[in-house]
Formats: structure tokens, sequence, C-alpha cells
């Protein structure tokens, strides 16, 4: 039997997420672990579009998650939750993903898509004036800098190319300052375009 067929008859010909007979595809669940029916799921056509432009979501249309966050089926809590996270402006999505229930590997399942991960969460590295930092940026100095444990101090109008960004500190970025790497506070640099 082909996964379509698989996927279908265990949806009982109905979409897994709203339940409406016009379900019609085999989605398959991005970032699963395989490409086995239990990767999959049976969605109508007003899911699949919604799933895929999330700007267009009904908020009404996407109440079916009250019910599909509860399925048997992995795949459809794992989309189901997706959707939840997409959906978080929504004041009744936060209550229901908090009282929703996945077991371990649902969990990291669900969370390889990275549709939990709030922009606002994400560590930020900073310049003076407020440009966010990349690894692999090039920096000016904008003030003289005494740096400790070497015999020179970094002046301010240094260029510091090629900058690593000090992962759990959005204050600190590495640099090459006279061939020796450096610790720079972000207060003290300005994004450079060259």
């Amino acid at each position: 039997m082909s996964v379509d067929k698989d996927v279908q008859k265990r949806g009982n010909f109905c979409c897994e997420l709203c339940g409406s007979e016009e379900a019609n595809t085999a989605y398959a669940v991005p970032s699963s672990p395989g490409n086995k029916a239990a990767h999959h799921i049976w969605v109508c056509p007003t899911c699949l579009n919604q799933m895929n432009n999330i700007e267009t979501a009904d908020a009404n249309h996407w109440r079916c998650l009250n019910d599909s966050i509860w399925s048997e089926e992995p795949a459809v809590k794992v989309v189901s939750w997706r959707m939840l996270h997409k959906l978080k402006q929504l004041d009744w999505t936060q209550d229901l993903i908090d009282i929703a229930y996945l077991d371990e590997e649902t969990m990291e399942w669900a969370k390889a898509s990275g549709d939990d991960i709030n922009p606002d969460d994400v560590v930020k590295h900073l310049d003076c004036y407020g440009a966010v930092l990349h690894n692999g940026d090039n920096v000016v100095l904008t003030k003289t800098l005494e740096v400790k444990g070497a015999t020179f101090n970094a002046t301010v109008g240094t260029v510091v190319r090629k900058i690593h960004l000090v992962a759990d500190n959005p204050e600190q970025i590495e640099g090459r300052v006279n061939n020796s790497m450096i610790v720079i506070l972000t207060k003290y640099v300005k994004k450079s375009s060259s």
C-alpha cells in the first residue's frame, strides 16, 4: 500500500486536523525523522493552504487544534503543536500550548522546525547605535580600549575584521587587533560597511 493510501485510510478519509471530508493530500510533516506514513498527515485544501501561508490563517478554522492536539497520531500532534506556535498571537492558543502533552520523542520532532522559537528571545548583539551584529562583520572601535594582558591599547578608529559573537553574552564580541584575539564590548563598536 502507498503512503497516500495508508495515510488516507488512517485519517478515515477526513482531514486529520479539522475533520473535513474534503481532505485529499498526504502532507509530509517538515523536519520528520523519516518518510513513512507515520511522518505524514491527511489534510484538506483549507488546512494545507493556511499552513503554507500562515498570514492567511483563519483563527476560527484553527479552533480545530483543540481536538487535533490530543490525537493518538504523533504526526498530527506535531503539526497541531507547530500551528499553535505559529498562531501564538491568538488569545486561546497559549492556554492550549500550556496543557498539551507530547511525549519526549514527539516534542523533539515538533521542535525540530523551530516554530516555537520567539524571535524576540533570540540573543542579539547590537553595536553602539543599535545595529545588529553578525559573525563575520567588520566593526570600528568608537573608544580607545585598554587590552588586559597585552602591551598595547586598541585605539579609537581601529577596524576589527571578521568578528565572532560571544554566544552566551550579547554584550561581547571577539576580534583580532594587532594579531591578538581580544574580547570587545559591543557598546564600544560601530558596524562597518567595509
